[in-house]
């Protein structure tokens, strides 16, 4: 029977599915080199075997939560299990990891907390944190400094907590522990772990620290089956018992599944070898890929073969299928737009037969297809990426700075070139970027956007009878940089970070899809504690990676002490104002200031 919401979703998967995105349900064929089975223990004859001795007292399942009559022996000696294997004091059993990610992030964080996760996180992290109704700053991945910054403006938060995980499931990257830990201790911060994917692989690698509050790990990776543990000190576990909504009023698991589950992790532990193997099998992957032109990353079993485009990755996958083996594409969302792979994932019981004929046959059908699409790489792609100027507010010295980087970069003999996406006003910024720098004019491009008031875009494109747009702006931008890709950008915001571009977007959204490291321009005086600490926060909820804060105008060492203390190691430079604004008075500053320098560099 048709309705208008049959319809409407209808339409909407004719959309997912025109853009290459839409999923299918299949059985298994083919060698698996899918499943998360690392240690090969989803098919053990030990591991059915403590199930079938669970189930000879005759009790499927206990259809009650926990609380209320759903305990088991079975449970309580799993938990002891998890607890011995991860060195805590005490774990506690749950259904699937999406739910003890849940538990953990709702139960210890609230309004008065601020959670920061990476932003590679698992969905079941993100979804958490949404709970929780606490504050929430997402860092670039792995970028250490960002986090740092983060931390230092959230000094007055009850809690800050740190989530990541230790071993990334789409890119095999491991999480950088000891600095994490490191800034645990700098900020008074806590860092919870999740192992879904290290377990079996890497604990060994995470240290008892007491800065840790808790790791989770589940029993669907290494394990090969199901359920998840939370592990922590006495009062962690106790705490989730009482306080986890995921726990309280949720039906026990099977008690097979936890006797599985038990047998399953002390054949984990006392099974070394299924470990070596199965690492020493994915590096033998790589090699060979790695050997045929195929650029693949990590050292866990998961090796990701970044292909691009969805439509190609799923191809890909079906002539592996074809080739006898059960390797699948991962698209958006789930992985960033552009990034499409085949993730596949080597187990213990790998052959070296197996997995030299999967590379072999990945090979030619990676061959097959680029033959297929007669693939002509002509489109440039950016070797750097441009470095933005933003400001916390307007007329605040951006074009000074933008001048100043960009005679800085003149010194060190880099091909620079500047460009501001929209000017409103009709002084024009980038002629006053010419006449300051030297630059050649023909390495300043006209912006993409010119309005005559001198207002906020959204007014100034108002008056004109014209509308500006983010995407508008972000395919400008990309278009002029792609015309000299090797150059070093040097882009120009106009306005303060937040000034409208339309009704609903504004200069951050555009900043937030550059995704470009960015040099936030703040005046020295009375109001720029507030402006530029918010203008930070902005920037960190965004995930925009801020690298230096530039404050313009008479020196005034309080405020810089103040924001120092705040933002940890993020440099901040200031810069005077000028007598005789010109070439040689930027000259004589840079001589003075060799971090500017120094800032340039770190972004080559």
């Amino acid at each position: 029977m048709s309705s208008p919401l049959n319809e409407q979703l209808s339409a909407q998967a004719q959309e997912w599915a025109d853009a290459g995105l839409r999923r299918e349900l299949y059985a298994p064929a083919g060698v698996d080199f899918t499943t998360n089975d690392y240690l090969a223990l989803a098919g053990d004859d030990r591991v059915a075997d403590a199930v079938r001795e669970a189930l000879g007292n005759g009790q499927i399942g206990m259809p009650a939560s926990r609380l209320l009559r759903g305990q088991s022996p079975l449970h309580e000696a799993a938990e002891r299990e998890a607890a011995h294997w991860m060195g805590t004091e005490a774990a506690l059993l749950f259904a699937s990891g999406f739910l003890a990610n849940q538990a953990l992030l709702t139960t210890f964080a609230d309004v008065d907390d601020v959670l920061f996760s990476d932003s590679l996180n698992h969905a079941s992290i993100i979804d958490g944190m949404r709970l929780s109704h606490a504050k929430v700053v997402v860092f670039p991945h792995h970028d250490m400094q960002a986090l740092a910054n983060a931390l230092a403006g959230a000094g007055s938060a009850r809690r800050r907590l740190i989530m990541v995980e230790d071993l990334y499931s789409m890119d095999g990257d491991l999480a950088p522990l000891s600095e994490l830990l490191e800034l645990c201790e700098r900020f008074d911060a806590y860092l919870m772990l999740d192992m879904a994917h290290s377990a079996g692989l890497f604990e060994e690698r995470v240290p008892d620290h007491p800065r840790l509050l808790a790791r989770m790990f589940t029993g669907g990776k290494a394990l090969g089956l199901a359920g998840a543990f939370v592990c922590g000190s006495q009062e962690v576990i106790d705490t989730l018992i009482n306080r986890a909504r995921s726990f309280v009023f949720t039906t026990a698991t099977p008690p097979m599944l936890a006797a599985a589950l038990r047998r399953a992790m002390q054949l984990a532990v006392g099974e070394e070898e299924r470990k070596s193997t199965v690492l020493q099998r994915a590096e033998l992957l790589r090699r060979l890929l790695r050997k045929g032109g195929v650029e693949v990353r990590g050292s866990s079993p998961i090796v990701p073969v970044i292909i691009g485009d969805s439509e190609r990755t799923m191809l890909v996958a079906e002539k592996m299928r074809d080739a006898g083996f059960d390797v699948r594409g991962v698209r958006p969302p789930t992985v960033p737009a552009g990034s499409s792979r085949l993730r596949i994932v080597v187990h213990a019981n790998h052959s070296e037969e197996q997995v030299e004929a999967l590379a072999q046959a990945l090979l030619e059908a990676l061959k097959e297809e680029h033959r297929r699409a007669e693939i002509e790489v002509t489109e440039p792609v950016l070797t750097t990426r441009p470095l933005i100027v933003c400001g916390t507010d307007t007329d605040i010295g951006k074009t000074l700075i933008s001048a100043i980087l960009v005679r800085a970069s003149l010194h060190m003999e880099e091909p620079v070139r500047y460009f501001k996406p929209v000017q409103t006003g009709r002084d024009s910024d980038t002629e006053t970027v010419l006449k300051l720098t030297d630059l050649a004019p023909d390495h300043a491009p006209p912006p993409a956007v010119q309005l005559a008031l001198p207002a906020s875009v959204d007014q100034a494109a108002e008056q004109e009878g014209v509308t500006v747009s983010v995407q508008q702006v972000l395919e400008a931008t990309r278009a002029v940089l792609l015309e000299h890709p090797k150059a070093k950008w040097i882009l120009e915001c106009a306005g303060g970070l937040r000034v409208p571009f339309n009704a609903q977007e504004d200069q951050a959204d555009f900043l937030r899809k550059m995704q470009a490291p960015v040099v936030l321009v703040a005046r020295s005086g009375l109001g720029t504690l507030n402006h530029t600490l918010l203008s930070v926060e902005a920037l960190a909820m965004r995930r925009v990676p801020l690298r230096a804060i530039i404050v313009v105008g008479q020196p005034h060492p309080q405020n810089i002490a103040s924001l120092q203390a705040r933002l940890g190691d993020l440099p901040i430079l200031e810069v005077p104002m000028f007598r005789e604004l010109n070439t040689e008075t930027i000259d004589f500053w840079l001589d003075s200031e060799p971090r500017i320098a120094q800032l340039l560099d770190s972004l080559s």
